[in-house]
C-alpha cells in the first residue's frame, strides 16, 4: 500500500510503520462488505423469516407472546399497548409488530381477539390498533409458558431479559403454518389439523407412522397425492367448493388459501372478458359465509362452467410447500412427519424438565416439613434461648437435630438452619402434629406420582395429549376436504370465444377474416388441421390471419389422440397416374410441419375428401373419365373394406385408370364402433382411460341414466365434461330402453312403503323426471336394474315380535308406467333393513365381471 494514501478517510498512514490495530481500522470497504453481507443474511434467515423447530415461533411472533404474558391479567389490552410492550424486544418499530399480531389473531390459536380484525377471506384489513383488544387464549396459557424451563437471552438493548424460545408443548409451527422469504432461502410450511397433529403425536409416541395432510381455515378442496411429506418439490392442488344453484347459477362457498373474494372475482371477469368462459354477472353475497354467485349466459352447461372456472380462474390454485426450519441455529429442509416427531420429542423433553423441577420442589417441600416438625415436637428451639451469637445459635440447632438426620433425604444445610429461626411464635405454639404428619403424606403420594410420571413418561406424554385434544379439540376438526382431482385440459372446457373463417382460395384462415367462408364457433386455445387440393395436410395454432397454403378443402378443430375421427380419401398419384384410396387417422403431429397424405409426387391431388367423426365408412360412386379405354367406366366403391391406417399408409388402388369425379352414394356404419366409457367414482367424472367402472360402449345416440337418492331420474349425454355427484346418486349405468327399473319408495302422505317396476320412457336430455311421491317425506329406499331383484327387509308383529320377510318382486308387482305409485308392500309396523339379498343377474353384457358386481348402489 502505498505511503500517504488515505484509506476510509483516515489520517495518513505509513504502512510499514503501521501497528495491526492502525491496519485493521484501515481496511478497504470491499472486505467490510463480505462480512457485513454474510452477516446480514445470517441474521435475516435465523432472527426474521425461518422459524425454530421447538417453539414454531419467528422472533417477532415469540416477542409479542412474551409481552403479552408480562402484560397478562385475563381481561383484554389495547393492540397498540401491547404494540408498546413488545418494542421493548424488538427493534423493528411498531408497524412490523403490528402486522404480526393481527396475522396471529386471524388464526384463531394462541391469542383472543376483540374487535375488528378483517376478515382473510375478503382481504378486509384490521382497524387501527387503538381500536382492537387482544389477550393471550387459554390454550396458549396452557401450553406456551413455563419460566422455570425457559431458557433467557438479553434483549437488543440490554435492558431487558427475553426468551431464546418459548417452551411450547404442542408442534404449533404445523398447526399454524408458516410463510418466510430470506437472502437466498424461503420456507413456506403448510397449516395442519389440530386434531390430526395431537392424533399424530400420539401414534409417534406408540411408535406408529404418520401421514400428514394439510388443512387449511378457509375450507375448500385439496389434492394432496403430491404432497411429498411437505418437502421441496412437493405440490399441493386446492380448489373453491362451487356448487349448482340451477341450471344458469352456480354458488361458490369457499375462496382456496391464500386466495380472497376479491381477488378470486378478479380472475373470473378476466376469464370471462378474455372469453375463457361466458357469462352475465358475478354477485359477492359474502358476510359470515363466502358466497360469490355467478350467473352463466343462456346455453352455457354448468358443468363445463365449472370445469372453466377451474382451469382459467383462481378457482383452483397449486401451492409448492417448502418446509424449512431452524434447528441449532441452522437452516435445514425436512418433512413435515419428521418435523412432527422432533416436535413431539421436544414436547417429551419439556415435560420431563417440568416433572423435574416438580420432583426437585417437592423434595424441598418434604425435607423442610420434616425438619419443622422435628424441630417443633423435640423441642429443640428451647436450646437456643442461651445462645448469644449467631453461630451458637445455628450450631445448637444443627446438634438437636443430629439424633434425626437419619431420617432425612438429605444433607442438611446451613440454609435449612436459618428457615427454622425465622419461624414464628405464634407457628410454634400452633403447631399440629396430625395436620403435619397429613401434609407430609400428601407431598409423599405427590411424589410417588412424579416419580411414576418420570418412570412412564411417554405414557405420561400421551395422556398430556389426549387432555389437549379434551380440552381444546372442540371446533377445530378438519374444514378442507381430501380429495383426488382430475386435470382439466383447458382445450376442452375453453368457452367458444371465436369464430374461425377460412379463404380457400388464396389460402388463409383465422378469425378476421368475416367476409369469407365460416368454418366453426372454437377457442382461442385450439389447434386446426387443414388439408388441401395438393394432398397436403398441416396442423396450426387459431390466429387472426394464417396463411396455410391455397385451395383449401376441409379446415376443422383438431382433436389430439382422437381415434374415432377418421379421414376417407381418394388420390390421384401424379407420379404414376393410378388413384388411390385409404382411411386414415391423425392422432399425433408436430404444429405448423407440413405433411403429405399423398405420395408426395408433383401433380398428385386429392379427388375425395371426407371427415367422419365416428369413424363412419361410405360407399361412393366412382366415374372415370370418357377417354379411357376401360369397359365400366362407373362403379361403386365401399371404404368400409378399407383398414384405417395411418396418414402415411398409401392406400389401395381404386382404378389405372382416370378418374373424372368421385361422389358419395351412402354413409356406412362406424368401424370402430362405440367409444368406450368408464366412471371414476373417486371424482365423478367420465373418461376413456379405463379409471374406474366401466360404462360400455356408447354411440352417437346411447345416453347415462341417472337415479337420484331424492326419487329423480334424468338421462345425460356421455360428453367428458359431465360431472356427477356421486354421494346424491342411487343409480348410475348406461340407459337401454328395454331394462325394467325396480324401487322400493316410501309415500309420505300414507306413510307406507311401496314396489314398482317401470321402464324410462322419457328421451329428453338434461331433465329431471320424479318417479315418486311428491309429498315431503317421501323417499327412495332402493333402487335396481337387475332382472330379477329379491328384497329382504325387518318388520314388528303387533306383538313386538321382529321378523323378517323375503318377496320376489318381480312376482309381486307388475310392470306399470314410471308415474304409477306401485304395490303396498305390506301393513307390517317398524319396516327396516332393506336390502337386495341376491346377486343381481347380469344387466349389460359389455361389462366384466368385476363390474357387475358394483353396478348397483353406491351406498
Amino acid at each position: 500500500m502505498p505511503k500517504g494514501e488515505k484509506i476510509n478517510g483516515s489520517q495518513d498512514i505509513d504502512i510499514n510503520s503501521a501497528s495491526e490495530e492502525q491496519i485493521q481500522e484501515a481496511r478497504p470497504v470491499s472486505r467490510l462488505y463480505e462480512n457485513w453481507f454474510l452477516d446480514y443474511a445470517s441474521y435475516v434467515i435465523l432472527e426474521r423469516a425461518v422459524p425454530k423447530y421447538d417453539d414454531g415461533l419467528k422472533p417477532v411472533q415469540r416477542r409479542i407472546l412474551h409481552a403479552m404474558k408480562e402484560m397478562d391479567d385475563g381481561r383484554f389490552h389495547k393492540v397498540a399497548n401491547i404494540i408498546g410492550q413488545t418494542m421493548q424486544y424488538h427493534p423493528h418499530g411498531d408497524a412490523a409488530i403490528g402486522d404480526a399480531l393481527v396475522n396471529m389473531g386471524q388464526k384463531d390459536m394462541l391469542i383472543n381477539t376483540q374487535g375488528n380484525w378483517g376478515d382473510t377471506r375478503t382481504g378486509d384489513s384490521a382497524a387501527a390498533p387503538r381500536y382492537i383488544e387482544a389477550r393471550l387464549s387459554k390454550f396458549a396459557i396452557d401450553v406456551v409458558f413455563n419460566k422455570e424451563v425457559t431458557e433467557w437471552q438479553n434483549s437488543y438493548d440490554g435492558r431487558k431479559q427475553e426468551p431464546v424460545a418459548l417452551p411450547v408443548k404442542f408442534p404449533m409451527l404445523l398447526t399454524q403454518g408458516v410463510e418466510g422469504i430470506a437472502v437466498g432461502l424461503s420456507t413456506k410450511i403448510m397449516p395442519h389439523n389440530f386434531c390430526e397433529l395431537i392424533k399424530g403425536s400420539i401414534d409417534s409416541l406408540n411408535g406408529k407412522k404418520t401421514k400428514l395432510l394439510p388443512d387449511f381455515p378457509s375450507g375448500g378442496m385439496g389434492d394432496f397425492t403430491q404432497y411429498n411429506g411437505g418437502s421441496k418439490g412437493g405440490k399441493i392442488r386446492l380448489r373453491a367448493d362451487i356448487k349448482v344453484v340451477d341450471k344458469s347459477t352456480l354458488s361458490i362457498t369457499s375462496v382456496p388459501y391464500n386466495t380472497t373474494t376479491g381477488s378470486l372475482i378478479d380472475t373470473i371477469l378476466k376469464a370471462n372478458v378474455s372469453g375463457k368462459i361466458k357469462i352475465k354477472k358475478v354477485e359477492d353475497n359474502t358476510a359470515k359465509d363466502v358466497e360469490i354467485l355467478v350467473h352463466l349466459k343462456q346455453g352455457v352447461s354448468s358443468d363445463v362452467a365449472i370445469d372453466a372456472l377451474f382451469a382459467f380462474t383462481n378457482c383452483e390454485v397449486s401451492i409448492s410447500p417448502n418446509c424449512c426450519v431452524i434447528i441449532n441455529n441452522t437452516p435445514r429442509f425436512l418433512a413435515v412427519d419428521e418435523l412432527l416427531k422432533m416436535s413431539t420429542d421436544n414436547t417429551v423433553g419439556l415435560l420431563q424438565k417440568e416433572l423435574e423441577i416438580q420432583q426437585s420442589v417437592l423434595k424441598d417441600k418434604w425435607h423442610f416439613s420434616s425438619l419443622e416438625r422435628v424441630f417443633i415436637e423435640n423441642r429443640i428451639y428451647s436450646n437456643i434461648e442461651d445462645c448469644e451469637t449467631w453461630e451458637e445459635v445455628l450450631s445448637t440447632i444443627d446438634k438437636g437435630l443430629d439424633p434425626f438426620k437419619s431420617q432425612f433425604k438429605r444433607e442438611i444445610i446451613e440454609e435449612d438452619l436459618v428457615r427454622l429461626t425465622e419461624l414464628k411464635i405464634k407457628r410454634i405454639s400452633k403447631y399440629d402434629s396430625l395436620k403435619a404428619d397429613e401434609l407430609i403424606a400428601k407431598i409423599e403420594s405427590n411424589l410417588e406420582e412424579v416419580q411414576n410420571n418420570l418412570n412412564h413418561l411417554t405414557e405420561y406424554a400421551i395422556r398430556y395429549f389426549e387432555q389437549i385434544l379434551k380440552n381444546h379439540g372442540k371446533g377445530r376438526e378438519r374444514k378442507t376436504e381430501i380429495a383426488q382431482f382430475d386435470t382439466i385440459k383447458a382445450r376442452r372446457v375453453a368457452a367458444a370465444n371465436v369464430k374461425l373463417y377460412m379463404n380457400s382460395e388464396d389460402g388463409f384462415v383465422g378469425t378476421s377474416l368475416r367476409k369469407d367462408e365460416f368454418v366453426c364457433d372454437c377457442s382461442d386455445l385450439d389447434d386446426i388441421i387443414i388439408i388441401r387440393q395438393d394432398g397436403k395436410l398441416i396442423v396450426t395454432r387459431i390466429g387472426e390471419k394464417t396463411f396455410v397454403g391455397k385451395d383449401i378443402i376441409h379446415a376443422a378443430i383438431w382433436k389430439k389422440n382422437d381415434k374415432h375421427m377418421v379421414y376417407n380419401a381418394i388420390y390421384f398419384d401424379g407420379r404414376t397416374g393410378i388413384s388411390y384410396a385409404k382411411r386414415f387417422s391423425v392422432t399425433s403431429i408436430i404444429r405448423d410441419r407440413e405433411y403429405d397424405i399423398t405420395q408426395g409426387s408433383d401433380k398428385s391431388q386429392l379427388l375425395y375428401f371426407t371427415a367422419n367423426p365416428n369413424s363412419e365408412s361410405e360407399m361412393v360412386i366412382v366415374n372415370l373419365h370418357n377417354s379411357v379405354k376401360a369397359r365400366k367406366k362407373t362403379f361403386d366403391f365401399n371404404f368400409g373394406e378399407l383398414a384405417i391406417k395411418g396418414r402415411g399408409s398409401k392406400g389401395n388402388i381404386v382404378s389405372k385408370h382416370r378418374v373424372r369425379k368421385v361422389a358419395q352414394k351412402e354413409v356406412g356404419e362406424s368401424t370402430l364402433g362405440g367409444r368406450d366409457i368408464w366412471l371414476d367414482e373417486n371424482i365423478g367424472r367420465l373418461n376413456t382411460d379405463k379409471q374406474g367402472r366401466y360404462l360400455g360402449s356408447f354411440n352417437t345416440d346411447d345416453a347415462i341414466l341417472i337415479i337420484y337418492e331424492d326419487g329423480s331420474y334424468e338421462l345425460a349425454n356421455f360428453e367428458l365434461t359431465n360431472r356427477f355427484k356421486l354421494n346424491e346418486i342411487s343409480l348410475i349405468e348406461k340407459f337401454n330402453s328395454d331394462r325394467v327399473l325396480t324401487a322400493v319408495h316410501f309415500e309420505g302422505g300414507s306413510r307406507t312403503y311401496y314396489i314398482k317396476r317401470f321402464h324410462i320412457e322419457t328421451t329428453t336430455f338434461g331433465r329431471l323426471f320424479n318417479f315418486i311421491s311428491d309429498e315431503r317425506t317421501s323417499k327412495l329406499i332402493l333402487v335396481s336394474s337387475a332382472e330379477n331383484p329379491i328384497l329382504e327387509y325387518s318388520y314388528r308383529t303387533k306383538r313386538g315380535e321382529k321378523k323378517t320377510r323375503k318377496e320376489n318382486l318381480v312376482q309381486f308387482v307388475e310392470i306399470k308406467g314410471w308415474k304409477a305409485l306401485g304395490n303396498k308392500l305390506g301393513n307390517y309396523l317398524r319396516m327396516s333393513g332393506f336390502k337386495w339379498i341376491e346377486e343381481l343377474s347380469e344387466v349389460n353384457p359389455e361389462i366384466d365381471e368385476v363390474a357387475k358386481s358394483e353396478l348397483t348402489l353406491f351406498n
